[in-house]
């Protein structure tokens, strides 16, 4: 129902085709895109771009009202030159994904009879999104500072949502953005109180250059966290697997259960990959959150080092804000000092 502007300038949705099962979507519109907040960063949005490839809507609200509008959706998108379609059956459509799973696909509109076979030909010899490399896309190509505090995080840019960057901000710290295959050493160079590896598009082992990194902050101790994909490489850089999910976990009400208090929280999500079970037991770490709906690991935390990793996004934006604590978490780790020096 909300929560459309954020989702489709999410760079861990680059490259994909969004469908939105809620029949009616664009009727509150689109804030400007020029609004900033007090640190520079775009206030309403989560990059600086709609991120997806193509929108599929059942029916797309032409009007739109609200105190906060500056235009409707179909100007958004027609803007920025990003294809969508209305009129579809999106809820039929979930079900062939929930039967399938996730699947390649094309955006079709003619006023002529449409050539399917053609269409599925052109598909199949189309680049597999597996097979496609995001970063070069997603991640900044320069070191970027927010913030002027005389501490600070960096934020290693695998997609990172701006709300990732807003809320280390709030907690007081500066953010260094840099790129995603950013080394040890140039990281080091900074000084950081702690490491977060964003959230992202696409194979986390198609971030080699972040999984060797991550090794070495482990194992010297850095205070890091990571979200999505982060959590992924995370968990690949202390000897877990990783595989892609049938379905992926999409949405903003995926329960998630604490397991050191058995405590359920709803949380938003956006991945298509997770961290094989099997895995964790001659892994580095421990279990921390597992997903109430089909159990898969959502959370991790090592088990003598001072690193935590969580598959949904406890930055919230556009909600819930259930889990803003794992930011504490982080914080409770750069505050305690005992990160080893170079």
């Amino acid at each position: 129902m909300v929560g459309y502007p954020e989702a489709l300038t999410d760079p861990s949705y680059n490259g994909q085709i969004l469908t939105f099962t809620y029949p009616l979507i664009g009727n509150y519109g689109v804030p400007d895109t020029s609004v900033k907040d007090d640190y520079g960063i775009p206030k309403f949005f989560e990059s600086d771009k709609i991120q997806v490839r193509g929108l599929v809507v059942h029916e797309l609200s032409l009007t739109a009202s609200h105190w906060n509008l500056s235009m409707t959706l179909d100007e958004w998108m027609n803007n920025e030159k990003v294809p969508g379609i209305s009129g579809i059956d999106t809820r039929e459509l979930t079900k062939k994904l929930r039967t399938g799973g996730v699947m390649m696909a094309a955006l079709v509109v003619s006023d002529s009879e449409i050539d399917v076979e053609e269409i599925k030909k052109q598909l199949s010899s189309a680049p597999h999104y597996d097979s496609q490399q995001f970063m070069d896309e997603v991640s900044t190509k320069e070191e970027k500072v927010y913030g002027n505090s005389d501490k600070s995080v960096v934020v290693i840019d695998t997609g990172a949502k701006n709300a990732i960057l807003r809320n280390i901000l709030q907690m007081g710290y500066k953010v260094i953005l840099v790129p995603w295959n950013t080394t040890y050493e140039k990281i080091m160079s900074y000084n950081p109180k702690g490491v977060v590896l964003s959230s992202g598009p696409g194979d986390p082992l198609n971030c080699p250059d972040t999984i060797v990194t991550t090794k070495k902050l482990i194992e010297n101790n850095i205070p890091t966290l990571g979200i999505c994909l982060g959590a992924q490489i995370i968990g690949i850089a202390g000897n877990t697997k990783t595989y892609k999910l049938k379905y992926g976990h999409r949405g903003q009400n995926k329960p998630c259960v604490n397991l050191e208090n058995n405590q359920v929280y709803v949380t938003s999500q956006n991945h298509g990959y997770g961290i094989t079970p099997e895995s964790l037991e001659k892994s580095d770490f421990n279990l921390w959150f597992t997903n109430a709906d089909d159990q898969t690991i959502e959370g991790i935390k090592h088990k003598t080092k001072n690193c935590i990793a969580v598959q949904f996004h406890p930055e919230a934006s556009p909600g819930p804000y259930d889990c803003k604590f794992v930011f504490e978490e982080l914080q409770h780790f750069m505050e305690k000092g005992t990160h080893a020096k170079e």
